[in-house]
């Protein structure tokens, strides 16, 4: 259930309203608007009656939320939220690039891709320092030591910093060597780590699971936003159907869907929604044209000798090109990158 408080509602009925939620036992979560506040109701609504929040002052009306996702909704937040962090905005009419390597390979590597990156005006940078993987024999990753050399590009390049996190007790350590916390497509219903990301309260990048539906997806955020973290982004990364020729189908349906589902900025990774590098830039293109707020894009200078999905790299002189040729049709759209 939702209240919605009349316009200019003052602070002493808006707090009435929430220690009444409180004391028949459910959560409040305030969603404060340019004109009015929503108070979503998390908990056993069983025992509540809307008439009882209705007949109280600052109240305009209550409303039953069908859908089983509650905070991650449009009728709870209306607007758009913008998630921030290190002087980047996801959600507003500035396109976000969130570019780098698969994995972090060596201080070089991930330094040299990072500059090449930030001449390109990207101030976002991916990198895995945890990899989970298909085969128990492929590159896992450099694990503390990758996270060092992220933390010490960003303090070279000034870039924020996404990484993969993939283990609840692993939270805290990867914190504090990136800005944004990844949940890979694996762990999307990892829930202990949807729970200890949504308490730690730092910005998260939620990946759709490869076999997952969008309600799964957005019952997914529901667990970090439940913990009162708001700063969630959910990315649509490709899903696995019966089409061999493309490592996964990339949903494009899925940007409008959750756009209209969901007040949560939806990002795109064409790397990992084609497997092919020759398909990144025309699938990068359909994702803005479908309302994007951002683009994961995988860039190695090598991916021939990648030690991670070397095959839907992007080599700097390409993505430089899809970056030219991003541009105006962003701006076509009233959009920037």
């Amino acid at each position: 259930m939702i209240i919605v408080m009349k316009m200019g509602a003052s602070k002493e009925q808006i707090e009435a309203v929430v220690a009444r939620i409180r004391a028949n036992g459910c959560q409040p979560h305030l969603s404060q608007g340019v004109e009015r506040t929503i108070i979503g109701v998390v908990g056993d609504e069983r025992q509540f009656n809307p008439d009882h929040f209705q007949m109280m002052e600052g109240v305009e009306k209550t409303m039953r939320v069908v859908r089983p996702f509650k905070l991650a909704s449009r009728e709870f937040h209306p607007e758009t939220t913008q998630v921030r962090f290190n002087g980047t905005i996801v959600g507003g009419d500035k396109i976000t690039m969130i570019a780098g390597p698969c994995a972090v390979e060596s201080l070089e590597q991930t330094r040299e891709i990072a500059l090449a990156l930030k001449a390109e005006g990207v101030s976002v940078l991916r990198g895995g320092a945890f990899k989970p993987r298909t085969s128990p024999y492929s590159f896992q990753g450099l694990g503390r030591e990758g996270l060092e050399i992220l933390a010490q590009v960003r303090e070279e390049t000034g870039m924020a910093i996404v990484t993969e996190v993939m283990d609840p007790k692993d939270v805290e350590m990867v914190s504090e060597h990136a800005d944004v916390l990844q949940i890979g497509a694996r762990n999307m219903q990892n829930y202990a780590l949807l729970h200890a990301v949504g308490r730690l309260g730092r910005p998260v990048l939620l990946k759709r699971g490869m076999m997952s539906t969008i309600e799964e997806l957005l019952m997914s955020a529901e667990y970090v936003l439940s913990h009162g973290n708001n700063n969630v982004m959910v990315c649509e990364r490709g899903i696995r159907t019966f089409e061999t020729y493309t490592r996964n189908t990339l949903d494009i349906n899925a940007v409008p869907a959750i756009k209209q589902l969901s007040h949560l900025p939806v990002l795109v990774d064409p790397s990992h929604g084609t497997g092919r590098w020759e398909l990144v830039k025309p699938i990068a293109k359909a994702a803005i044209a479908a309302g994007a707020d951002g683009l994961i894009i995988e860039v190695h200078p090598q991916p021939e000798l990648a030690l991670s999905d070397g095959a839907q790299s992007l080599k700097p002189d390409k993505f430089r090109d899809l970056m030219r040729e991003l541009r105006p049709l962003a701006a076509a759209l009233g959009r920037s990158i």
